[in-house]
């Protein structure tokens, strides 16, 4: 087989010249009518340019703060011990008791002895008493001895201190007083006389309501002892 006839044929190289003609034809065409448009319209697109902001870094923390500084505590002052302080013991103030008025009246006579069962030959009859030469006064005897019962008299109620005494005369008829007079008066501290008044009236009532004596026509002496406070 001879290889050089084929290769310096001129009709081959004709046949790839013009399928090459062709080629180029077809690709001009289609960038003449629509690839070339399309590249255009590529080209056309518009280009937007952004500016990129730079982005700043954060900000570094702040430092921390430092520690308060420690307070400073002074020390303690040393206080003196307080005073011993001994509490005084509790006394109840016991009021002075009110004293009660003070009546003192002459003690009464003894009780008579029981009489003895024997019998005793009758006594002499007292003498009457004679009266004191030229006055006609009759006997005074002692309430104590004439009387067996001589309650003492009620005090009146006064704002005031009395103190002293009153010594009475009393008049007996048929065992009991009948009249009472003032002989001497030491009260003291009486205000007024409608006061010594009272005074005198209590002693009446006691002796003229209370006193039973032995006598008719006797007289009885008594003082009567008062210290109201």
């Amino acid at each position: 087989m001879d290889f050089s006839r084929s290769a310096d044929d001129p009709r081959r190289h004709a046949w790839g010249l013009g399928l090459v003609i062709v080629l180029h034809g077809v690709v001009i065409y289609a960038l003449v009518h629509g690839l070339a448009q399309q590249v255009v319209d590529v080209v056309r697109v518009p280009v937007v340019a952004r500016l990129i902001e730079e982005v700043a870094p954060p900000p570094p923390p702040p430092p921390p703060e430092p520690p308060p500084p420690a307070a400073v505590v002074a020390p303690p002052k040393r206080l003196p011990p307080p005073p011993v302080v001994v509490p005084e013991p509790e006394i109840p103030v016991v009021p002075p008791p009110q004293a009660a008025p003070t009546i003192t009246a002459a003690p009464p006579a003894p009780a008579p002895a029981p009489v003895d069962p024997a019998p005793a030959p009758p006594a002499a009859a007292p003498e009457p008493a004679s009266p004191a030469s030229g006055t006609g006064r009759p006997q005074v005897l002692a309430a104590g001895i004439a009387c067996s019962r001589t309650p003492p008299p009620v005090a009146p109620s006064v704002s005031s201190e009395v103190k002293g005494s009153l010594f009475v005369i009393g008049t007996l008829k048929a065992g009991r007083v009948v009249q009472v007079d003032i002989d001497r008066n030491t009260l003291k501290g009486v205000p007024d006389r409608r006061t010594l008044r009272a005074f005198i009236s209590a002693v009446e009532v006691a002796m003229k309501e209370g006193y039973v004596c032995t006598g008719d026509g006797v007289q009885i002496r008594q003082e009567f002892f008062f210290d109201i406070r």
